[in-house]
C-alpha cells in the first residue's frame, strides 16, 4: 500500500510536470484557463512568409484575435517550460501574457518562505518537502518565474506545478501575527520585497495620442473604412472618398480626445500625489520613504494631521478618523480602532476586520494616540491588490455586458453580409452577360459590400447613449460605464437600501423609555431632563463621535443621541493627570455646577471603544467617571440582541410588546445596557480585554425611540415605479418590523396586501432546519400611515382556501435568507420573486440577492448610499450610488441628487437611449437596403449613382439624420410598456422587411413609369459600367432621397419612451429642409445644381412627369407612416406577432423563468401560511397555533 501510494504521488507529480494547461483562480469570478506556449523557430519563419504574402494583413488578424499569436508563432508546451501564457476567461475572451524571470540571492529568506506558504498544490496527495526547490539556480541564487495579467501577478511554484496569484498579508494571516510578528522591515528587505510586489501605486495609463491613433485605426470599423476608401478611389469616386476620409479623421480625432479625456479623468480620480511616510526600521527607528516603496509587512506611522492612504494597512496602535467617500460614497467619518487580542486566533480578512483597516484612497482626517506613542499600522496590501485597486481594475477590465441588443446587432450585420453576397452574385451574372471589363466587375461587386454594410453603423448605434449621458450629467448624475445606460431601459426590478436612500440620513428623537422599578416608566420626550445616571451617561458616552475642525461629526444616530443629552464632549488635551496618564475623550453635563464647582466636576472619560459591527449588532465603551473607583461598560444596539446579553430579571416583562408596538410603526429602536467592571481592572487590561469577556450579564437600562422619516420624494417615486410595473424591493440592515413599516409607508406594499414573514431556523439538537410561514401584523386602523388612496389595491382571497392569497409579499431576515440558501435552495427562486422586504442583510447577502434575481431572468437595478452596498451596486445591471461626490468608483452611476428621483430619471433616459439605438439601427439598415436596391436596379441597366449623389445621400442626409435622431429627450413619465430588447423580435423584423418591400415596390414603379415614357431611351452600353449621367440614375436617385427622409421619420418614434418628434427641433428642421431641397431638385430644377449632382435636364420634361415622380415619393412617405404607425403599432398586430414568436419557441427562456415562477405560485396553494416546513421532509408540518388561526379568520372577515 505504501509503495502504491508513493507511486501514485509520483505519477500525479509527473502528470502535472507535463501539463500544458491549468485553471487560475478556480471557482471565482476571475477564473482563467491557462495554456503554456513557447517560441517555435519554424513557425516564426512561416509566419514571416505569411506577413509578406498577405501584405501585412495577417498582423491585423493578430490584433483582433490575440490567441492567433500563439497558434501561428508558438507551439504548445508544458507550463513549466512555457515562455508565453494564453489565458481564456469565462466569457471565452483571450489574452496573452509573457513569462518573466528574476534571479534572487539565496539570502532572500522571506521569498522562499513566501513561496512555500503562499502556493498550494493542485493535488492534495502531492507532498513536496520544499516548494522552493524549483526556484534554485545555484547555491548562491534562485530564480522566480511569474507573469502579470490585468495588474495581478502570478508566481510559478514548481512544487505544485501551477501559477498562483501573488499573496499578501490579507490572505491566510492570523491576526495575532499581524500584531506581534511585524516590527518593521530593513531597507534591504523592503527593496527585495518590492522586486516581487512591484511599486505601490495605482496608475491608470493615459496613452499618447499617437498610440491611441494606431489602436483606433486597427479597429475593424476603421479598417473597413480604409478599405472602402481605397475601393472608391479605384472607382474614381474622388470627392466621395476624400469627404469620407475627412469625416473619418474627424471621427477618430473626437474619439481620441474623448478616450484620452476619460482616461485622464479616471487617472486623476484614482491617483494620489507623491508623498512620503514614516516607516519603522525596527527598534523604534523611523525613516521617511516615498509611499511608492511600501510593501506588505512594512510598519508605518500615520501622520498626526492625517494623510491620504496609498495602501491597505491594519491599525495596531492608536485610532484614526477616516473619510471613506472615495470608496463607498459615504461621507460620514468612520472611526478605525486598533486590532485587539480578542481576535488573535481569527484569520485576518479586510472585509471582516474593516473596522481595523485603513483602506487605500481613504482620507485620514485625524489620529488619536496616547502619550508620545505613534499611531502605527501594518501594511497588508499594496497597489492594485488593495480594495481601491480592485475597484479600479473592475473599471479598467469590466465584465462583458451581455446585452441581447448587441448580440442581435451582430446577427443582423451577418444577415446583411449574406444579402451582400446575393447582390454580388447577381451583379457578377449581369456584368458578365453585358461583357463588362473584369477589373470593373471586381470593383463594382466589392462596392456592394460598402453599400449593404454601412461603415457608420457602429457609430450610429451609440448616438443615443452619448446624448443620454450628457443629459444625465446636466442633472447631476454621472456615469462611468456608458453601455450600462441601455441596460436601464430594460429594468424589471429595482432594489433600494433604506436608511439614507428611502429615508432621511438624520433621525428625529421621539423619546426615551428608561427603566424604573423593573418596568418602563413611560416616554420621556427630552432626555436632558433625566437625572444624571447610567441611562443618560450611556447616551452621552456610547458613540463614536469626534471633533473635526471644531465641529462634532460622526454617525447620524450617534449625533442625535448625544445632542439630545445636551452634554459637551472634549477631545484629548494636554492635562492627562486626571485619568492616569491616558488621553481619553471626556464628556460632561452642560450645567452651571460642572464649570463653576470648586470640587471635582462630574466628568466621564471614554477609556476603550468596541466599535459597532453589523455582525454583532451592537457597540460598547468602557468608561471611568472622575472621582469614582472602577470602570463601567455601556452598551447600545439592536434591542433583541442587547436583551439577550442582559440579566433577564432586569428586562421588563413587557419588553417585547413595547418593542413590537414601536417597530411596527416604523420607528428605529435602540436598547441600552450597562455593567460595573471589576474594580481590579486596570487601564492596560481594559485596552487588551476582548468584548465577549465584558458584554454579558449586563443590566438593561431602557430604550431610545427614533423616527426615521421618509424623504419627501420617496413615496411619489415608488408610486411612479409601481405605475410603470417596475417591481420594488427593500434591502436593508434594519429590523424586519421597521423595514416592513417603511415599505408600507412608501407604497412598496399596498395597504391591503398581506406580508408573510419567513422565520427560518438552522438545524439544532432538537431537529432539522425549518421554516415558519407567519403572517405579519398590520398597524391599527386609523393610523395616518396607510390612508393614501393612491396606493389602494384590492387583495384577492379565495374564501374556500384562506391560505391562497395572490397579493402577498415575503419579508425575510438575513438569518432566514442564510438558512434558505443553505437548507432550502429550491425555495430561493420563489422567495426572491415574491420577496419585497429583506432585512438585517449583510453586504454579502445583498450581493447574493442581486445575483439570485439575475439568475431567474430579472434585469436588476440597485440604489444605495454606497456605504455597505458597493458589491451589490457593481453587480446590478444598473447600480446608482447617492453621493455628493461628482463620481466615485462605488457604482456605475453616481447621483448628486440625494433621493431616489434619480432612479426615475436614469430609467427614462435608459429607455430613450435604447429606443434611439433601435431606431438608428433600423434606419441604418433600411438606408443600406434603399441604396442596395437602387444600385442593383442601376447595375441591371449598366448604370450607377454619381459621385456627388453618393456624397449627398451618405453625408448630407444619413449622417445628419443619424446624429440628430438621438437628440430627442426622454419621455416625461415611465410607462408600463417596456422598450423592445431584441432586434430579431418578429415585430422589428416584420417592420424592416415591410419597409424594404415598400422601397422595392416604389423604386421599381418609378423606374417602370420612366420606362413607359415615349421620350425614354436606355442608357448607352458602356464596358466600364460607369453610366452616371442618364435618366435611370436621375429618377432612382430623386425617388430614393425621399425614401431616406421617410425612413428617418418613421423610425424616430416619440412617446411612450421619447419626447414627440416636434420637440426635437434640429432633427425636424433637418428633415423639412431635406424634403424641401429634394422637392426643389425635382420640381424647380436649376441647371447648375443639376450639373453638380450629375442629373439629367429635368426642366426639359413636362411638369406632369415630375409631378407623378413627386406623387410616387409622397405616396411612399404616407405608405411608410401608415405601415409603421397604424399597422405595426396596433395591439392586435403585436399580440399576433407575440403569439407567433411563442409558438415558434423564440421567446427568451431565461426572461420567462421568473414569469413561470409567478404563474406557478398563482395557481398553487403555496405558501403554507401558519405551518412549518422541515428541511428533512421538505413537506409542511401542520403546527397552526390558535393565534395564527385567529389571524386567518381575520383575513376571511376582511
Amino acid at each position: 500500500m505504501y509503495r502504491e501510494r508513493m507511486f501514485n504521488r509520483g505519477q500525479n507529480g509527473y502528470n502535472r510536470l507535463l501539463a500544458d494547461h491549468t485553471y487560475l483562480n478556480k471557482d471565482t469570478e476571475e477564473e482563467f484557463l491557462c495554456y503554456g506556449y513557447r517560441t517555435d523557430q519554424c513557425k516564426e519563419a512561416v509566419f514571416l512568409v505569411l506577413v509578406v504574402l498577405t501584405g501585412g494583413l495577417v498582423l491585423l488578424l493578430l490584433q483582433w484575435r490575440p490567441q492567433m499569436v500563439c497558434y501561428l508563432r508558438k507551439r504548445r508546451c508544458s507550463l513549466s517550460h512555457a515562455d508565453t501564457i494564453l489565458l481564456q476567461d469565462t466569457y471565452k475572451q483571450y489574452s496573452i501574457a509573457s513569462i518573466e524571470e528574476k534571479t534572487f540571492p539565496q539570502s532572500c529568506q522571506f521569498l522562499k518562505d513566501f513561496v512555500s506558504s503562499g502556493t498550494q498544490a493542485v493535488d492534495s496527495d502531492y507532498e513536496s518537502p520544499a516548494d522552493t526547490s524549483g526556484l534554485i539556480v545555484s547555491q548562491e541564487e534562485f530564480k522566480l518565474r511569474y507573469f502579470d495579467h490585468q495588474h495581478v501577478r502570478y508566481l510559478w511554484d514548481r512544487g505544485s506545478q501551477v501559477f498562483s496569484k501573488l499573496k499578501d498579508l490579507s490572505e491566510g494571516t492570523k491576526c495575532v501575527n499581524i500584531q506581534e510578528s511585524f516590527y518593521g522591515l530593513s531597507a534591504r528587505e523592503q527593496n527585495q520585497k518590492q522586486l516581487v510586489y512591484g511599486e505601490n501605486s495605482i496608475e491608470v495609463e493615459v496613452k499618447s495620442y499617437w498610440r491611441l491613433f494606431i489602436e483606433e485605426v486597427m479597429n475593424p470599423f476603421y479598417v473597413f473604412q480604409i478599405a472602402s476608401i481605397i475601393l472608391w478611389l479605384c472607382d474614381q469616386y474622388y470627392y466621395y472618398a476624400a469627404c469620407i476620409l475627412f469625416i473619418s479623421l474627424m471621427s477618430i480625432g473626437i474619439s481620441l480626445y474623448e478616450t484620452k479625456r476619460q482616461s485622464k479623468t479616471l487617472h486623476d480620480m484614482v491617483s494620489t500625489q507623491a508623498q512620503t511616510i514614516s516607516v519603522c526600521r525596527g527598534e523604534e527607528v523611523y525613516e521617511d520613504v516615498p509611499t511608492g516603496k511600501l510593501v506588505p509587512g512594512d510598519v508605518i506611522a500615520i501622520p498626526q494631521h492625517g494623510c491620504v492612504m496609498t495602501c491597505d494597512a491594519v491599525l495596531i496602535t492608536g485610532t484614526c478618523i477616516v473619510n471613506e467617500s472615495m470608496l463607498t460614497g459615504e461621507s460620514v467619518p468612520v472611526t478605525k480602532t486598533p486590532m485587539t487580542h480578542q481576535e488573535d486566533e481569527e484569520v485576518y480578512s479586510p472585509d471582516n476586520h474593516k473596522r481595523h483597516t485603513l483602506f487605500s484612497g481613504t482620507h485620514i482626517l485625524q489620529t488619536r494616540f496616547y502619550g508620545n506613542s505613534k499611531v502605527k499600522a501594518v501594511v497588508v496590501r499594496t497597489g492594485f491588490r488593495t480594495a481601491k485597486g480592485e475597484l479600479v481594475r473592475a473599471i479598467l477590465f469590466p465584465k462583458p455586458l451581455d446585452m441581447k441588443f448587441y448580440r442581435d446587432a451582430m446577427k443582423f450585420i451577418l444577415f446583411l453580409g449574406c444579402m451582400a453576397a446575393l447582390g454580388m452574385t447577381y451583379s457578377i451574372i449581369i456584368y458578365v452577360k453585358q461583357g463588362i471589363y473584369p477589373m470593373k466587375i471586381v470593383v463594382r461587386v466589392l462596392d456592394i459590400i460598402t453599400i449593404i454594410v454601412p461603415p457608420a453603423l457602429p457609430a450610429a448605434m451609440t448616438v443615443g447613449t452619448v446624448f443620454a449621458q450628457s443629459r444625465l450629467k446636466k442633472k447631476g448624475i454621472y456615469c462611468i460605464s456608458p453601455p450600462r445606460i441601455n441596460f436601464c431601459g430594460r429594468l424589471d426590478v429595482f432594489c433600494f437600501d433604506k436608511t439614507g436612500t428611502l429615508t432621511e440620513d438624520g433621525l428625529d428623537m421621539l423619546g426615551v423609555l428608561p427603566i424604573k422599578n423593573a418596568g418602563f416608566c413611560g416616554v420621556v420626550d427630552d432626555p436632558s431632563t433625566l437625572e444624571v445616571g447610567p441611562f443618560l451617561t450611556c447616551m452621552a458616552t456610547c458613540h463614536s463621535l469626534t471633533v473635526i475642525d471644531g465641529e462634532l461629526s460622526g454617525d447620524p444616530l450617534d449625533l442625535i443621541m448625544f445632542n439630545s443629552t445636551k452634554w459637551v464632549l472634549e477631545e484629548p488635551g494636554k492635562d492627562t493627570s486626571k485619568f492616569d496618564t491616558i488621553m481619553p475623550t471626556v464628556v460632561r453635563p452642560c450645567t452651571k455646577d460642572t464649570f463653576t464647582s470648586s470640587e471635582n466636576p462630574f466628568e466621564v472619560g471614554i477609556i476603550r471603544q468596541f466599535t459597532f459591527s453589523s455582525s454583532v449588532q451592537r457597540m460598547s465603551v468602557i468608561t471611568r467617571t472622575l472621582s469614582e473607583d472602577g470602570m463601567q461598560l455601556f452598551c447600545k444596539g439592536a434591542p433583541e440582541k442587547i436583551a439577550s446579553l442582559c440579566q433577564q430579571d432586569t428586562v421588563p416583562h413587557e419588553f417585547h410588546d413595547i418593542l413590537h408596538r414601536y417597530t411596527i410603526q416604523g420607528y428605529r429602536v435602540i436598547a441600552l445596557a450597562h455593567k460595573k467592571m471589576d474594580p481590579k481592572l486596570t487601564w492596560h487590561q481594559a485596552q487588551r480585554i476582548s468584548r465577549d469577556k465584558v458584554e454579558f450579564n449586563m443590566t438593561f437600562l431602557g430604550m431610545i425611540v427614533l423616527q426615521n422619516k421618509l424623504k419627501p420624494e420617496t413615496k411619489p417615486a415608488i408610486h411612479k415605479l409601481r405605475e410603470a410595473r417596475i417591481r420594488t424591493v427593500m434591502v436593508t440592515g434594519d429590523m424586519i418590523q421597521t423595514a416592513i413599516s417603511v415599505a408600507r409607508n412608501c407604497g412598496m406594499i399596498p395597504i391591503k396586501d398581506r406580508v408573510i414573514i419567513i422565520e427560518a431556523s438552522p438545524p439544532d439538537a432538537h431537529g432539522p432546519a425549518n421554516i415558519k410561514w407567519v403572517t405579519a401584523e398590520t398597524p391599527d386602523e386609523g393610523t395616518d400611515y396607510y390612508t393614501d388612496s393612491d396606493y389602494l389595491e384590492d387583495v384577492h382571497i379565495d374564501l374556500e382556501n384562506p391560505h391562497k392569497m395572490h397579493n402577498f409579499h415575503f419579508a425575510v431576515s438575513g438569518q432566514a435568507f442564510a438558512v434558505l440558501t443553505t437548507h432550502f435552495p429550491e425555495y430561493i427562486p420563489r422567495v426572491v420573486v415574491k420577496g419585497t422586504v429583506f432585512a438585517r442583510m449583510s453586504p454579502d447577502q445583498k450581493l447574493q440577492l442581486i445575483e439570485e434575481l439575475q439568475n431567474i431572468g430579472y434585469n436588476v437595478g440597485m440604489c444605495g448610499d454606497g456605504a455597505n452596498d458597493c458589491e451589490a451596486l457593481k453587480a446590478a445591471h444598473a447600480g446608482i450610488s447617492l453621493s455628493e461626490a461628482e463620481a466615485s468608483v462605488a457604482a456605475p452611476f453616481t447621483s448628486s441628487i440625494p433621493n431616489i428621483e434619480c432612479v426615475i430619471r436614469v430609467m427614462r433616459e435608459g429607455r430613450a437611449a435604447l429606443v434611439t439605438s433601435f431606431g438608428c439601427f433600423k434606419y441604418m439598415a433600411l438606408y443600406s437596403f434603399i441604396q442596395y436596391v437602387s444600385v442593383l436596379i442601376l447595375y441591371t441597366f449598366d448604370a450607377n449613382l454619381a459621385d456627388m449623389q453618393f456624397l449627398y445621400v451618405d453625408l448630407v442626409i444619413t449622417t445628419s439624420v443619424a446624429v440628430l435622431m438621438g437628440y430627442s429627450g426622454a419621455y416625461h413619465k415611465l410607462v408600463p410598456q417596456r422598450p423592445p430588447g431584441s432586434l430579431v423580435k418578429p415585430s422589428n423584423l416584420l417592420s424592416i422587411i415591410a419597409q424594404i418591400l415598400l422601397v422595392i415596390i416604389f423604386q421599381i414603379s418609378a423606374f417602370l413609369y420612366l420606362h413607359f415614357q415615349p421620350w425614354y431611351k436606355p442608357a448607352p452600353k458602356n464596358l466600364d459600367a460607369d453610366n452616371t449621367h442618364c435618366w435611370e440614375t436621375t429618377v432612382i436617385f430623386l425617388v430614393s432621397t425621399y425614401q431616406y427622409i421617410a425612413s428617418a421619420f418613421v423610425f424616430s418614434k416619440g412617446p411612450p419612451f421619447r419626447e414627440p418628434i416636434y420637440k426635437n427641433v434640429p432633427f425636424l428642421l433637418t428633415l423639412c429642409s431635406l424634403f424641401a431641397f429634394s422637392t426643389y431638385l425635382l420640381m424647380l430644377p436649376f441647371k447648375p445644381i443639376l450639373d453638380f449632382f450629375n442629373l439629367m435636364e429635368l426642366h426639359t420634361k413636362s411638369v406632369e412627369f415630375r409631378s407623378v415622380l413627386l406623387a410616387f415619393s409622397v405616396g411612399f412617405i404616407f405608405a411608410a407612416c401608415l405601415l409603421e404607425y397604424l399597422i405595426m403599432d396596433v395591439k392586435c398586430t403585436k399580440k399576433c406577432l407575440n403569439s407567433c414568436s411563442h409558438c415558434c419557441g423564440n421567446g427568451d427562456e431565461k426572461k420567462d423563468h421568473y414569469r413561470k415562477i409567478q404563474n406557478e405560485i398563482q395557481l398553487s396553494n403555496w405558501p403554507p401560511i401558519g405551518q412549518v416546513t422541515y428541511a428533512s421532509l421538505n413537506e409542511p408540518h401542520v403546527e397552526i397555533e390558535e393565534e395564527l388561526m385567529r389571524s386567518q379568520g381575520a383575513i376571511l372577515v376582511n
